[in-house]
């Protein structure tokens, strides 16, 4: 299920994904600082919440799902999980960010400070949320390594 580009497949390790995911809010919080890169600022937005789901439906399923919709994302986590399903709304918001902010439009995305600010506040809340989530995996499968596996 991995995906071949040029030489190269995606990693099917969840971990991988989710440092992605952290990198991907750093740069979102950086870029946050200059005005002149707001969109490159909500692109990671929307990139960071994007890793963290895959990563988090990779350790659950042991699937590499391919895909950009954040919704669509979000309800596949929300199936192991269904406290998952709280961050749509979020999703919803963010999935905005994926095709608009990285290419001219004729009508463009007019961002200010306040609402990529409000954006990386969502995606740095899912962000954490997944994470969370990944350690109480983690933390289920060291215990119960029977359903853990159970679970996969």
């Amino acid at each position: 299920m991995a995906r071949r580009h040029a030489g190269y497949a995606d990693s099917r390790r969840y971990y991988d994904w989710l440092d992605r995911a952290r990198e991907d809010i750093i740069c979102a919080r950086l870029l946050l600082g200059d005005d002149s890169c707001y969109n490159g600022s909500a692109f990671h937005c929307q990139q960071s919440v994007e890793k963290a789901l895959k990563s988090y439906i990779l350790l659950k399923s042991n699937i590499l799902v391919d895909g950009h919709n954040l919704v669509w994302l979000c309800k596949r986590a929300a199936k192991y999980d269904g406290t998952l399903s709280q961050h749509l709304s979020i999703c919803a918001s963010l999935s905005k960010c994926y095709i608009e902010t990285r290419y001219p439009a004729d009508i463009p995305m007019e961002l200010d400070y306040r609402q990529v600010k409000a954006f990386y506040d969502m995606a740095k809340t899912m962000l954490t949320s997944i994470c969370e989530e990944v350690d109480s995996a983690l933390d289920i499968r060291r215990v119960h390594p029977d359903q853990g596996a159970a679970t996969q």
